[in-house]
């Protein structure tokens, strides 16, 4: 949406917040913001993300600084939000954190929880804890470099991920948004797109207390994949989620000791 980019970009060039755009835009036009803006324009022209041009993205009513170093926060994770909500939980695991968007929030909606959030990048790690101080919520997130669960301790009633599922075969056919400016390894695993499930699996099964839940995102037409990968560990389907297009979105996992 060209007309939606240029309003948001502008808003930021000028320091208005979006809402209020239409209430200034009579009013003359600095040369050095204007100047700003029409640089911010020519990014956009080569498909820089416009989160990446203002610096953050709306998420579940939040925004959250962004950078290179982490996926966009996209609209359609929040179905694993609504998942993970629709029962308490007070120990959280967030495989994969990024942004910290799906941890944070869920901590945000959940006062008395308390989290984990883990990624093999120091740098996504980082963004991830200036958007827990920004937020407000440092004092209950721990954000910590983990390849997985290798360097977690402790147990958790629920374990979310959004983990890299583009089959390397997919890669080129993204859009350039996507393809050319976000991270490769929060995309894709670089060989057949179940290997981050496969892990996934195996480390919560390790961390997973008894009665806890595990909530992945699924990637287009690897509902019956991924499933296959949970029963032979022994989980047990609880639900799939779709998002507003019909495609199955989430996954909600038990193990057969939680009593599901």
């Amino acid at each position: 949406d060209p007309g939606r980019d240029a309003r948001r970009l502008f808003s930021h060039a000028i320091g208005v917040d979006p809402g209020r755009l239409t209430l200034v835009l009579p009013e003359p036009v600095d040369g050095e913001r204007l100047a700003v803006f029409e640089a911010l324009v020519t990014r956009r022209c080569a498909r820089e993300p416009v989160s990446h041009l203002t610096g953050s993205r709306a998420f579940y009513g939040r925004r959250f600084k962004v950078t290179r170093d982490v996926l966009d926060p996209r609209p359609e994770t929040e179905a694993l939000i609504e998942a993970a909500l629709s029962e308490p939980f007070g120990h959280v695991l967030d495989l994969g954190v990024g942004s910290g968007c799906i941890l944070l929030t869920l901590l945000a909606e959940m006062p008395d929880a308390r989290g984990v959030g883990v990624d093999i990048s120091e740098a996504a790690c980082a963004v991830a804890r200036e958007n827990a101080i920004a937020l407000g919520l440092s004092d209950r997130a721990h954000v910590t470099v983990s390849d997985w669960v290798s360097g977690v301790e402790g147990m958790f009633d629920l374990v979310v991920s959004n983990p890299p599922y583009i089959a390397r075969a997919e890669m080129a056919d993204l859009a350039p948004e996507l393809r050319d400016w976000e991270p490769e390894g929060a995309l894709t695993d670089g060989a057949d797109g179940l290997s981050s499930y496969r892990a996934i699996l195996d480390g919560a099964a390790q961390v997973l207390a008894p009665g806890g839940r595990l909530i992945m995102e699924l990637g287009a037409g690897q509902t019956e994949a991924v499933g296959t990968l949970a029963v032979a560990r022994d989980f047990a389907p609880i639900a799939l989620i779709p998002d507003l297009d019909g495609r199955d979105r989430v996954i909600v996992l038990g193990l057969p000791q939680s009593g599901f």
